[in-house]
């Protein structure tokens, strides 16, 4: 059988950023490809904003059944205001009203600078059963220079219309008292409508710094 040979130049092995090679049917055997699962949709970086808010089909934003699985990763976090809440929201009709019916539950562990506090606390006060308003994160956000909030939230099959949409989140937040608060909840958003936009806000003031992160998930 005879081999059929190729010069190397004829392969563009050019790849776009971030992506790996497959193959395919085309002239030069080759495509770019995703090489992970979790494929970074959109950043948005606050300079004094009141919010940060991703709305599918707006700036590159793709929150529907593309993926099963979207992730919100918050990096430095930063408020305008001391002690308040970090929180979020979620729209079925494209950001015009974010007031969705949820239920949700939280619990902390905390550390003092100082040493003291060290503690795990189911949260009551913060639980909401069948409320439209915001979701907390956590609370007492502290806005000294060095003080911040980084963390992820996960948002499963925003797109479906048949189950309600469930949520998980963890934050590490550096308390306005000068402690560690690990913050963890869970809940769903009580809706079989499609949610196309999330809006991330403090409780009071505006996000003076802080980037946010969208990915999807693929053959999750």
């Amino acid at each position: 059988m005879a081999l059929t040979k190729f010069n190397f130049n004829s392969f563009d092995l050019t790849t776009a950023a971030s992506k790996g090679l497959a193959f395919n049917s085309n002239a030069n055997g080759f495509e770019t490809s995703s090489s992970t699962s979790m494929v970074l949709i959109k950043t948005l970086t606050a300079s004094s904003s009141a919010n940060l808010s991703f709305v599918h089909g707006s700036s590159d934003v793709v929150l529907d059944s593309t993926y099963p699985v979207y992730l919100f990763k918050f990096i430095n976090m930063h408020p305008a205001t001391d002690n308040v809440q970090f929180m979020h929201n979620s729209s079925t009709d494209a950001g015009s009203n974010y007031n969705l019916t949820k239920t949700n539950t939280m619990f902390e562990g905390e550390h003092s600078e100082s040493g003291g506090n060290g503690t795990l606390n189911y949260i009551t006060g913060h639980d909401i059963a069948q409320g439209t308003g915001n979701a907390k994160f956590t609370y007492n956000c502290g806005n000294d220079n060095d003080q911040s909030l980084s963390g992820e939230m996960y948002l499963f099959n925003p797109s479906s219309t048949t189950f309600v949409k469930h949520f998980l989140t963890v934050v590490s937040n550096s308390h306005n008292s000068d402690y560690i608060k690990n913050t963890y909840t869970a809940g769903y958003y009580n809706t079989t409508s499609d949610i196309d936009a999330v809006q991330f806000t403090y409780s009071s003031g505006n996000i003076d710094a802080g980037t946010i992160k969208l990915y999807g998930i693929k053959d999750s």
